[in-house]
């Protein structure tokens, strides 16, 4: 994982992730799509892991449901976070070497 990944997957963590998986009041649904969703961001490039990320915000098929099941387990969702994942994670951003 190269470095831009990196920082995308530390942000997440941080922001989202982690909360949900060390969770003692987590339901197994969200642990496992948090897990799902980290096992395929991992084999993304950074361009692609912004895109990966977007499209879980545009709600299309499982990515409703999903963040509807973390809200309403009072989890942070990827739409809480928007704001400041598009600004940190700029196009400006995956064009610096």
């Amino acid at each position: 994982m190269d470095r831009k990944q990196q920082e995308i997957m530390n942000f997440l963590h941080e922001r989202v992730f982690d909360t949900i998986l060390n969770s003692t009041d987590a339901s197994i649904s969200p642990k496992r799509g948090v897990r799902l969703t980290i096992t395929r961001m991992e084999q993304l490039s950074a361009p692609k892991m912004v895109q990966y990320f977007w499209s879980a915000i545009a709600g299309k098929g499982n990515a409703i449901s999903f963040a509807d099941l973390l809200s309403s387990e009072g989890f942070v969702r990827f739409e809480e976070v928007l704001e400041d994942f598009r600004v940190r994670f700029s196009d400006n951003w995956l064009r610096q070497k």
